[in-house]
């Protein structure tokens, strides 16, 4: 069942959101190639405790860490590690979330490590631009599938791959609630959009094919022909009259 959200319980999230935005732009500011994966959930994690809150994916399903760190073709879930170490010219995802005050928010971006070549840059810009695009759908009296859509046809457009296997979801006293939310869809097709929703938002865009595949460690999703994959996703609220991202500053 699918709990629409009060102004109350949106205005506590809302909370929750400023807390990740925060620490995802200054994550942002600490990726250079050199440092690992372990580095940046060392900091998330601290600047997490230290804001009051409680990190969204440590001991999720069983889930190690703080952040979820996936470079180049690695999709979504990459758990971080002291062995991986960014690189000139990577690309590196970053899923982060917290709970705060009895409610979740969950963000994600996709950050350049170092001079990263002119395909990987265009990747990140339309894989962004289409989870705009999605968020500008997103609003009372439009359905779910029209989010998929203007995902998928901007990306597509661009001659991309749109993970099918992996959605976006509900949020609120739960880091994952219904309902799914795809990057794919035909207009006009899907469950209605009602004010006190609260949504998450994510495009995984592979440079290549959209077929994925699970890594041995049960958790990194990587794309299956070894194209690079970029992330985005924000939380967003419908209201009657407008939407709100709730996961920026």
């Amino acid at each position: 069942m699918i709990e629409l959200k009060t102004p109350d319980e949106v205005r506590v999230i809302r909370g929750a959101g400023k807390v990740v935005a925060e620490i995802l732009v200054r994550l942002r500011e600490e990726v250079r190639p050199g440092m690992t994966t372990m580095d940046l959930d060392r900091m998330a994690e601290e600047w997490t405790l230290s804001a009051g809150a409680k990190p969204a994916f440590k001991g999720y399903h069983g889930f190690p860490c703080t952040l979820c760190t996936s470079v180049n073709e690695e999709v979504v879930h990459g758990i971080p590690s002291e062995k991986r170490i960014l690189n000139a010219g990577d690309i590196v995802s970053v899923d982060f979330g917290v709970q705060m005050n009895g409610f979740f928010a969950d963000s994600a971006t996709t950050v350049a490590v170092g001079d990263v070549p002119e395909d990987r840059k265009r990747l990140m810009r339309v894989t962004e631009e289409s989870l705009d695009r999605g968020i500008a759908q997103a609003r009372a009296g439009n359905r779910l599938e029209d989010i998929g859509y203007a995902v998928q046809s901007h990306c597509e457009s661009a001659g991309y791959g749109i993970v099918r296997e992996y959605v976006g979801h509900g949020i609120g006293r739960e880091l994952h609630e219904p309902p799914q939310v795809p990057n794919f869809g035909k207009p006009g097709r899907g469950l209605r959009i009602k004010p006190g929703m609260v949504l998450c938002i994510e495009p995984m865009v592979n440079m290549g094919s959209h077929e994925v595949e699970v890594l041995k460690d049960g958790w990194t999703v990587v794309t299956k022909d070894r194209s690079p994959s970029a992330h985005y996703e924000h939380s967003i609220a419908i209201f009657e009259d407008r939407t709100e991202i709730l996961t920026v500053l």
